[in-house]
């Protein structure tokens, strides 16, 4: 079991509120991920129900049982640190032996375990070695090997990827969600790369200044946010935001659409721009179009298409891609699902 539920829960640091009254059921088994920018609480929400940081109010409950007062260690929860924190002078075998070492587990249980963990994460061959000998990839994984052993009931990630390069980070992306797959046991992953939210995640909970906007899954957030916070940070690119005016130039809406969702026309089109940067990706570039009295916005098309730097464009979309938002930022869009509906 791994269900873990959060009822108004909040932390202040003085007068600082860094968690307002929150609500979330993370459900037992699934693979959720908090995301968001940097400062927006979803490493302290973590810390919390890890028992690292102190609740200011409100009640963790893991597994039906009220953990709020538990000491770390009696919450059977296990968590990856984005530093790794292996012991340099350890071996791989014995880093991951040394949480089981610690609750006194006979040595033939022990090897037991480190030999499973290794073969699935294909440490096998490193057992022997010192955490200086290995790759960055690898030492995550021996960090991941000692959460596994442990058998606890979650798994709790601290943007477990940050530290690795690029393709390594792809990798380590996939090894997870298929580890998640083989286990079955429930993950709660923090992370400021929504790209990494939307490829791994069962559900998503998008934070925002110490409160969570939305959650749901990677589709849901895409197709129907809740307001221009979510639309912005779910996407990448980001979607583009044009200001719309009514009568009397009285501002009443903000129409979004995502650059994948434009159509470049030759003859009509809602908007009339100059193509600016164009990125080249390959199979797909970015134009940048510069369209008077709304600014840039970027535009997805095919990687083989002839629109050059400095073209005159004509772009529009269809009534069901573009998303519109309120004076508050709110969707106008048929009602998605909240926070504090789930």
């Amino acid at each position: 079991m791994g269900s873990i539920t959060l009822k108004q829960v909040t932390k202040n640091f003085g007068d600082v509120n860094v968690i307002r009254p929150l609500d979330l059921a993370i459900r037992d088994g699934e693979f959720i991920v908090f995301v968001g920018p940097s400062g927006c609480g979803k490493s302290t929400l973590l810390r919390m129900i890890a028992g690292l940081e102190d609740t200011s109010s409100g009640i963790i409950e893991i597994d039906g049982q009220d953990a709020t007062q538990l000491a770390p260690a009696k919450r059977g929860l296990a968590m990856v640190f984005q530093s790794y924190a292996l012991y340099p002078h350890m071996s791989v075998r014995n880093n991951i032996a040394f949480p089981l070492k610690r609750a006194k587990v006979p040595a033939a249980e022990i090897a037991q375990k480190i030999d499973a963990a290794a073969k699935m994460l294909n440490l096998t061959d490193y057992l022997d070695r010192k955490p200086g000998q290995l790759s960055g990839g690898q030492r995550q994984r021996v960090a991941i090997g000692r959460a596994i052993v442990r058998q606890p009931s979650a798994f709790l990630f601290d943007e477990p990827l940050s530290n690795l390069d690029a393709s390594l980070r792809v990798n380590m992306r996939l090894e997870i969600t298929e580890l998640h797959k083989s286990l079955g046991t429930t993950m709660v992953y923090v992370t400021h790369d929504q790209v990494e939210a939307m490829t791994m995640a069962d559900r998503i909970a998008v934070f925002n200044g110490g409160v969570i906007e939305q959650v749901g899954t990677p589709l849901e957030l895409y197709k129907q946010p809740v307001n221009k916070f979510v639309a912005g940070f779910i996407g990448s690119p980001k979607m583009n935001f044009i200001e719309v005016e009514a009568q009397a130039n009285q501002l009443t809406r903000t129409l979004g659409v995502r650059p994948e969702h434009f159509k470049i026309n030759e003859d009509a089109g809602m908007w009339t721009g100059k193509v600016g940067v164009i990125e080249h990706l390959g199979s797909e570039s970015f134009l940048h179009v510069h369209v008077d009295g709304i600014g840039t916005l970027t535009v997805k098309a095919d990687g083989d298409s002839p629109i050059r730097s400095g073209d005159q464009i004509r772009l529009s979309a269809a009534d069901d891609k573009i998303h519109k938002f309120d004076a508050a930022g709110n969707s106008l869009n048929a009602t998605p699902v909240a926070a504090s509906q789930v």
